[in-house]
């Protein structure tokens, strides 16, 4: 059994931080009152040491502007000025330990499972827009990070199963704030970073965040540097229409760990401090984001968004890595590539409220469409190695494009979706949510070096269904039903078919459909919040051909995977002002229940999953004291 289990008490690294101004704060910094696109938070400045750990009320990623409270899955929201605290930025480290989530390092990518299933290929969202590719992704602009857990394709399409993440940008508001700060920590962990949000006057505000920063690693010659800068602005009038603009741009250089296994260490006689990057091994990604915002309030009860997003983001990387012994060397694999990634988004979403005799409705209509791009160029051969002498590093080749191109393949996707969801209220305390979406969808893949391509196209309709009941002030009862789908068998995640002229692929879409049954809860007068959850998600329609060799255009289903887990988390106050509390606990079985194909794999636990994830985190704050002088 794997168990993955996080607990954070203590500060690991000596942080310095100073604001400069911070101008219109109450409670001496500590509250203040941010405006999301639909929604009003209360939430901590980013000087207060009380970040994350207040919860929010709502979530952009529900699309709906409802409560969280009042939604049928389980949302997790976690403001990551906290993990920034502890010298956290790439998106799978801050994610590690919550329940139901598997991060683990990749150097290409996230490796982030949610609830037994991948969701880094195409599960990961930047306000609204997918974050598709094989990147890191930075969170050196983001405020806080939204999990809605479960499928989700009647919000957002194609889908692995476990849920979407959200990253939420900071972004011009008008709540005037200025501040730098710096940080430094163990391994020269350094970095400086700015925040200035001005109110120009009522109806305009700007802000300009920025960040730079490096870090050196525990292993020798492994080293990262970073500059991030996002500037936006913010135009409100009168009349209800309010449009926000930004530009994000975010570039990362790493060198790399990739040393050899443990076992390769041991048998040199290594210090596991000893790092293998050779001369010129690099990996840069950069992204860049243009997002426009727009939104219109017609009155209290309707109103209207529209977001256009265009993104880049690219991977350039060129390195040895592994290693495996070769007598009294070691031999290293190599490879190198470059891939870019383009989306253009657009999504409109429309809510409002309206009555049917005496019960009252909200009703949510989408349109989406979003062109993806992504473009491989990569040099790797299974036989081009280097055997090295571990203990003369001098010897050691360099990298730099030692292969030709091999790989050279164009990919594109072209989606359009639309959805409607309406939640209907029985009485005030009890509702009942129905959704579906009907998603049609184009991919097409081009080897360059061959000129073959391949182009598949289909459509698929998602629905979900749910229901809420308010018990009590205090505690709220739901349940849910959520389907989604993954494209041509499952392979939607990087975009890619294989353009051989004699390929068979399966052309059949894989799903998965969630249910799940909880509580929510407020405890302590309203200042501890928690939810407990149960939850079954299955991945059903996964196909096979009985007999490739004689009739291989015949697919078949043959496999079934499965998801089981109970999850409890808890953020808020314990003792009013004095002690805080933030933790969750997942405990999950993942397995293979059905394979025709290949039997022997039938109970076997799905990959990089845990059966126990958690975390719990802790800050006391000291009361502040007040003397008084009398004449």
């Amino acid at each position: 059994m794997k168990i993955s289990f996080h607990l954070a008490l203590l500060p690991t690294l000596i942080i310095a931080s100073f604001p400069v101004a911070a101008a219109d704060t109450q409670d001496n910094g500590e509250h203040y009152t941010a405006t999301l696109p639909t929604v009003s938070v209360v939430g901590q400045s980013d000087t207060s040491v009380l970040k994350g750990y207040i919860n929010y009320d709502e979530a952009a990623v529900t699309r709906n502007g409802q409560l969280i409270k009042e939604t049928p899955q389980t949302i997790d929201t976690l403001n990551i000025q906290k993990n920034k605290n502890y010298g956290t930025n790439d998106l799978s480290s801050i994610l590690e330990g919550n329940a139901g989530i598997d991060a683990a390092y990749d150097m290409r990518g996230e490796s982030i499972f949610l609830r037994g299933f991948q969701a880094d290929a195409s599960d990961i969202y930047r306000d609204g827009v997918r974050e598709s590719g094989q990147v890191r992704r930075s969170t050196a602009n983001i405020e806080r990070v939204e999990i809605l857990k479960g499928p989700s394709s009647v919000l957002y399409g194609r889908t692995n199963g476990g849920g979407v993440i959200n990253m939420v940008s900071k972004y011009a508001n008008f709540k005037q704030s200025r501040n730098i700060g710096a940080v430094y920590g163990s391994r020269a962990n350094r970095s400086l970073n700015m925040d200035i949000n001005e109110v120009l006057n009522k109806n305009v505000a700007i802000r300009l965040t920025g960040e730079v920063g490096r870090a050196n690693s525990f292993r020798s010659g492994i080293d990262s540097k970073n500059v991030m800068v996002s500037p936006s602005i913010t135009v409100k009038l009168d009349n209800g229409l309010k449009w926000t603009g930004q530009y994000t741009y975010d570039n990362v250089e790493r060198t790399p760990d990739r040393s050899p296994t443990k076992s390769v260490y041991d048998r040199f006689g290594l210090p596991y401090r000893m790092g293998f990057a050779h001369r010129n091994d690099f990996v840069k990604d950069k992204l860049q984001v243009w997002r426009s915002d727009l939104e219109y309030a017609f009155n209290d009860k309707w109103r209207a968004q529209w977001q256009l997003a265009h993104r880049t983001a690219a991977q350039d990387f060129d390195h040895f890595y592994a290693g495996s012994e070769n007598g009294n060397l070691i031999k290293r694999n190599y490879a190198w590539q470059q891939t870019d990634n383009k989306t253009l988004s657009s999504n409109f979403t429309l809510n409002g409220d309206y009555t049917i005799g005496r019960f009252e409705n909200h009703l949510t209509v989408g349109m989406d469409y979003s062109r993806e791009h992504r473009n491989p160029t990569l040099g790797y051969s299974r036989a081009f190695t280097a055997s090295i002498d571990p203990y003369d590093r001098a010897s050691w080749p360099a990298s730099g494009r030692l292969q030709p191109i091999l790989t050279q393949n164009r990919h594109k996707a072209d989606s359009y979706g639309i959805f409607v969801q309406n939640i209907f209220s029985a009485t005030p305390d009890l509702k009942f949510v129905l959704g579906g979406r009907y998603d049609k969808y184009t991919f097409n893949s081009e080897n360059k070096l061959t000129g073959s391509s391949r182009q598949y196209s289909g459509h698929s309709f998602s629905p979900n269904i749910g229901a809420v009941w308010n018990i009590n002030p205090v505690h709220t009862l739901y349940a849910s039903y959520n389907k989604g789908f993954a494209p041509y068998g499952g392979r939607g995640g990087y975009l890619s078919i294989d353009t051989s002229s004699s390929a068979v692929f399966n052309a059949d879409p894989e799903y998965t459909r969630q249910y799940e049954t909880g509580v929510k809860s407020s405890w302590l007068d309203n200042r501890l919040d928690t939810t407990l959850s149960a939850y079954q998600i299955e991945r059903f329609n996964i196909r096979y051909r009985p007999d490739a060799e004689n009739n291989p255009y015949t697919w078949a289903v043959g496999g079934k995977h499965r998801s089981r887990g109970v999850e409890l988390s808890a953020i808020g106050q314990i003792i009013p002002k004095k002690l805080y509390l933030r933790g969750s606990l997942g405990v999950m079985q993942a397995k293979v229940v059905e394979d025709k194909k290949n039997p022997d794999r039938v109970g076997i636990h799905l990959n990089n999953t845990s059966n126990v994830t958690g975390n719990l985190f802790f800050r006391y704050t000291r009361p502040k004291t007040s003397t008084a002088k009398s004449a």
